[in-house]
């Protein structure tokens, strides 16, 4: 399956993470993991290379969907995510970003149509090059420090702690879930189902 630049009604899932052995199942790779969940449902593989990514494509329905890791570390996120939107043309409302955030807990979700980066870097990133915050998202709670002297790098870059791996894995599952519904049925419904 080969997407063209012509195709209409294509959509962008992007999990968010750091490419590496050594941050695989960190927390700030907890959209790359809610990534390989969609993978795993829809036998999709991670075999094409290009726009800094690994990627792969599939069909949900009638609709074609890319499926993006970008392969240029966090912080520069942007970059991956604008350049496969201008090459397949797709508009910023049928993107959708998955990645970590620390002030939900582990297990929970938030998605949003639109807002600020809040502090995300990778976020950030998206947002100064695609030139909006109107970019729906997906929040994965990985959970907040225990101790605020706890440096947030170290903290980003820790492993989920093996007590609360099934309720994070829950939520990867329930990301996973969330995506196609935005793209079926619409965030408001996504929002209603598997925010929380």
């Amino acid at each position: 399956m080969f997407f063209k630049k012509k195709d209409a009604d294509i959509w962008l899932i992007a999990g968010l993470g750091n490419p590496g052995f050594q941050y695989e199942k960190t927390r700030h790779n907890a959209g790359f993991m809610a990534a390989d969940k969609i993978a795993e449902k829809y036998g999709v593989q991670f075999t094409k290379r290009k726009f800094d990514s690994v990627y792969g494509e599939f069909m949900l329905g009638k609709t074609k969907v890319l499926l993006l890791k970008p392969q240029t570390y966090m912080n520069n996120s942007g970059s991956a995510i604008s350049a496969a939107a201008k090459f397949y043309k797709i508009p910023t409302d049928r993107i959708i970003i998955m990645f970590d955030d620390i002030s939900l807990d582990v297990g929970k979700l938030r998605m949003r149509r639109k807002g600020s980066h809040g502090g995300h870097n990778g976020i950030k990133d998206i947002i100064e090059l695609m030139g909006t915050d109107e970019i729906m998202r997906i929040k994965i709670g990985v959970g907040e420090r225990t101790n605020r002297d706890y440096d947030l790098k170290d903290w980003v870059l820790g492993k989920i702690p093996a007590e609360v791996l099934p309720d994070f894995e829950k939520a990867l599952d329930r990301a996973a879930d969330a995506a196609a519904e935005i793209i079926q049925n619409g965030i408001d419904s996504a929002m209603n189902k598997y925010n929380g």
